[in-house]
């Protein structure tokens, strides 16, 4: 399993996944912390993303996804890690942390994380 950061979800709807990242995905089953869905929201709403929400094959491919729930224990897991970043970043590297997926992501401050297990 690969927990998808916000970025990467955009970027895989969006097929400008680099090749790694592509064959990294292939064949594992995908998850995403539930604030992704929140952060896709604010984007769209902020006019940063163009995203149909009706769209079929966008409703297809979030079906796919295994969305994770801020536990408690992802809450209090975010402030212990070792970088900073947006609350949102934050709880999704604690949800690779609490729940032990590897984290494919492009952010830097959070690919230079000691405690986040990472994909690639």
């Amino acid at each position: 399993m690969l927990n998808l950061d916000t970025h990467i979800v955009i970027l895989f709807v969006d097929g400008n996944l680099r090749e790694p990242e592509l064959a990294s995905i292939a064949g594992q089953e995908l998850a995403i912390s539930d604030i992704v869905l929140w952060e896709l929201a604010m984007l769209a709403q902020a006019g940063r993303l163009s995203m149909d929400w009706t769209d079929t094959g966008f409703q297809s491919f979030l079906r796919t996804l295994t969305v994770i729930p801020i536990s408690l224990e992802i809450a209090r897991q975010s402030p212990q890690l070792d970088f900073s970043s947006d609350p949102a970043d934050e709880i999704i590297a604690a949800t690779s942390v609490v729940e032990n997926i590897p984290l494919l992501t492009r952010d830097r401050r959070i690919r230079k994380s000691r405690i986040v297990p990472l994909a690639l």
